[in-house]
């Protein structure tokens, strides 16, 4: 399909800058079966769920991911070096992350990079992608990258103002307890206890999966059509006990509700084609557009996207282009916030 039918105009005041208060107050956009909408928000959410539902959450937790560092002059250089910044957005080892370097033109093979006390060898390099080994490996790496990191906060946040320390509690959702992602799962940033005990209440459950975000995600869709667009791969989890625990859920007559894309897209990717979530525990590389058939997951709620983006084109197929395209352009009419801090939308798949 070509990438220009799924571009919007959104007015950039729309783009929040900071997280609704309590994180519940948000603002949910609800598209039924018919395509037909009605306002809420988040603390709303069991009214439009049923007794037997299930949500499935991602439990990955952000790292402080962006390290602000400098390349020392090279032997017989004339020069300081150079300033780079390096976004880790996959580990592959103990010792060693693949990143997204600025400006990575400045960086060749055999490079160290001092990031504070944190120094990493350049071992790979392709276009604006290194790879880097580090000083330090595990448990050390973790507390040094904690300590030197920045949270990697949306180019579309970031470019309006610096990450500062209220960042470090508000981009991460309170199901986070595995460390590794460099983006937050956003649709999980809603949830409150409250709600949570809410939704309990209603007889919902929660169950967990995961999925390490990585910075692939805010990278723009360059190609024109979307059969030309790739992926970076992301590490998912299912354990043996969810995907038995959905698998019952659904033959009980109950609904899977995917919250956020990072959850749908692991499920997704666990599920066979008759229908049956396995474990599951790789790297996936998914990229879903109009046209798939979904296999594992009944609703979904998530964030507003950006134009352009892959997950514009999952949530078109999950609900149809036509009725996204009208939704997002009530949501911009009725002054919804969009992106990571932004306000949700809870979507059922067309009446077959």
């Amino acid at each position: 399909m070509r990438v220009d039918l799924f571009d919007f105009d959104l007015p950039s005041d729309r783009i929040a800058l900071r997280p609704a208060v309590p994180r519940e107050a948000a603002r949910l956009l609800v598209v039924d079966e018919e395509g037909q909408r009605r306002h809420a928000t988040l603390k709303d959410l069991p009214d439009f769920l049923r007794k037997g539902d299930v949500l499935v959450v991602n439990d990955s937790r952000v790292i402080p991911a962006r390290l602000q560092g400098h390349r020392p002059p090279r032997p017989g250089s004339i020069g300081n070096g150079a300033s780079i910044e390096a976004t880790l957005h996959k580990r592959i080892a103990a010792d060693r992350f693949i990143a997204f370097a600025k400006p990575a033109k400045r960086l060749r093979v055999g490079d160290d990079v001092y990031f504070g006390k944190l120094i990493a060898r350049v071992v790979a390099r392709e276009g604006g992608e290194i790879t880097l080994v580090f000083s330090q490996s595990g448990a050390a790496l973790d507390a040094a990258i904690a300590a030197e990191g920045e949270m990697p906060l949306p180019p579309y946040i970031a470019s309006k103002r610096a990450p500062d320390a209220q960042d470090r509690a508000d981009y991460q959702t309170m199901f986070a307890t595995e460390d590794g992602s460099v983006a937050a799962p956003t649709a999980g940033l809603h949830f409150t206890p409250a709600l949570l005990a809410r939704l309990g209440a209603a007889g919902i459950s929660v169950v967990r999966v995961t999925l390490h975000v990585g910075a692939g995600t805010f990278l723009p869709v360059a190609v024109d059509e979307t059969g030309d667009h790739r992926m970076h791969a992301e590490y998912a989890i299912v354990t043996v006990e969810t995907a038995d625990m959905l698998n019952a859920v659904r033959a009980a007559g109950g609904r899977v509700v995917a919250v956020g894309t990072t959850a749908l897209r692991t499920l997704e990717s666990a599920t066979d084609e008759a229908g049956t979530v396995r474990a599951f525990a790789g790297d996936t590389a998914i990229f879903i557009t109009p046209g798939y058939v979904f296999k594992a997951v009944d609703v979904l709620l998530t964030n507003f996207h950006l134009p352009r983006s892959t997950l514009f084109m999952l949530v078109s197929a999950f609900s149809g282009l036509e009725v996204m395209r009208a939704a997002y352009e009530e949501a911009i009419a009725e002054n919804y916030r969009f992106y990571s801090y932004g306000d949700a939308c809870l979507l059922f798949p067309p009446r077959k």
